[in-house]
């Protein structure tokens, strides 16, 4: 459960060298970028004394993809909340998605490809 989980990363940093927990936080339009998830993430992080770094990371579409990407400034807007919290908060610069070479996008591209092919297969009865 979630409480089992922020227990485990507030006693990590204390068995091992490590000075703090770095989050990896996808930012998804309307999902999880609301002033309100930003404080709902700090309150946990706080409640069980996790030292925390918050990388947030501008999600990258693909088509089809249900979510889509917050905006560069409900991000922004996010990270100065968290940043006042005490936290650091640096925004991922993207690379790679005006080609569709992002972080996400290839693996999806190959998966797509890999069931058109499955289905070409099918359809001519080699499966």
């Amino acid at each position: 459960n979630i409480d089992e989980l922020l227990q485990a990363l507030a006693d990590y940093p204390k068995a091992s060298n490590s000075e703090r927990i770095t989050f990896e936080y996808v930012m998804l339009d309307g999902v999880n970028d609301s002033d309100e998830d930003a404080h709902r993430l700090i309150d946990h992080i706080k409640r069980y004394n996790i030292p925390a770094k918050i990388n947030l990371i501008p999600f990258n579409e693909w088509p089809g993809s249900p979510y889509k990407r917050s905006s560069n400034n409900r991000i922004r807007a996010f990270a100065n909340i968290v940043y006042q919290a005490g936290y650091a908060s640096p925004i991922r610069k993207t690379r790679g998605d005006d080609i569709m070479a992002a972080c996400g996008q290839l693996k999806s591209a190959t998966e797509r490809a890999r069931k058109s092919r499955k289905q070409i297969e099918a359809e001519a009865g080699m499966k």
